[in-house]
């Protein structure tokens, strides 16, 4: 009997290790494989983009938040990864029955390193995940070095448009942009993704720099001229969102492109 607790808490039994693994979370789909669980990931979103070979050896079993319930029990899951910030609680309330449902919730660095550890220990990769969260431990360290010296700027993290949405505070993206000392001005909102009007950006914070992410929304040149001219003299990038969102292994690799990030602006 494997018994183990999700990260809101509630406890999950099997009788034996999970061999069929159905991820909601393309985050979690890439940790999973770094973990050496290829051969029992059997469903995957249409957004679950790295490593970019699963997406024609694996069932897809439609969007985020939009699955497809009935060909997701044709798989005969063991488990399904997904998250309430990702999945919506319709969709989760959906696949109940079908397995137990193993819910994620990383909006912190150490949340990240605890959710590695438990995934190895449910799905008994423990020394795969040690390397990993030895990888994350040292990375962070390293980027913490490194910008030590290095000052801070004033930013708002853009994340979707129609209406304008940033990230507030609560998310992993306002933890990494912390970690990398750029001060969210939209951390004072309550809400982890609160519309906004790019005509008042001036008088809620008067961001340095305006980072444009390439996901969910795939933002323009056009819109990187609107945002821009609301602010004072504001520069406006594009990132790859998956650096600043995604959380599990991913983190290990984003701390090179956090630096050359930093490289552009000296």
């Amino acid at each position: 009997m494997i018994v183990g607790k999700d990260q809101l808490g509630r406890e999950h039994r099997f009788e034996q290790v999970p061999k069929r693994i159905v991820s909601l979370v393309p985050a979690l789909t890439e940790t999973l494989f770094d973990l050496g669980l290829e051969d029992e990931l059997v469903g995957i979103t249409t957004a679950c983009m790295h490593p970019y070979h699963l997406r024609v050896t694996k069932a897809t079993i439609g969007e985020v938040n939009k699955v497809e319930v009935e060909q997701i029990k044709l798989l005969q899951p063991d488990i399904i990864i997904a998250s309430p910030a990702e999945n919506t609680l319709e969709e989760i309330e959906r696949l109940k029955g079908i397995c137990p449902i193993w819910l994620v919730d990383v909006r912190t660095m150490d949340q990240n390193i605890q959710l590695i550890e438990a995934l190895g220990q449910l799905f008994n990769k423990r020394t795969e995940a040690r390397k990993w969260i030895d990888k994350l431990q040292f990375g962070q360290k390293d980027l913490m070095d490194f910008v030590r010296d290095k000052p801070g700027f004033k930013v708002a993290y853009f994340v979707g448009k129609d209406p304008f949405v940033v990230a507030g505070e609560g998310t992993f993206v306002q933890e990494l942009l912390t970690l990398n000392k750029f001060e969210n001005v939209y951390a004072v909102r309550t809400e982890q993704y609160p519309e906004v009007e790019i005509r008042k950006i001036r008088i809620q914070g008067d961001p340095e720099l305006v980072f444009l992410s390439s996901i969910p929304y795939a933002f323009q040149e056009e819109d990187a001229f609107e945002i821009g001219r609301f602010t004072h003299h504001g520069k406006t990038i594009f990132v790859e969102g998956e650096m600043f969102s995604w959380y599990g292994t991913r983190v290990s690799k984003a701390f090179d492109y956090f630096k050359q990030i930093h490289h552009r602006l000296e």
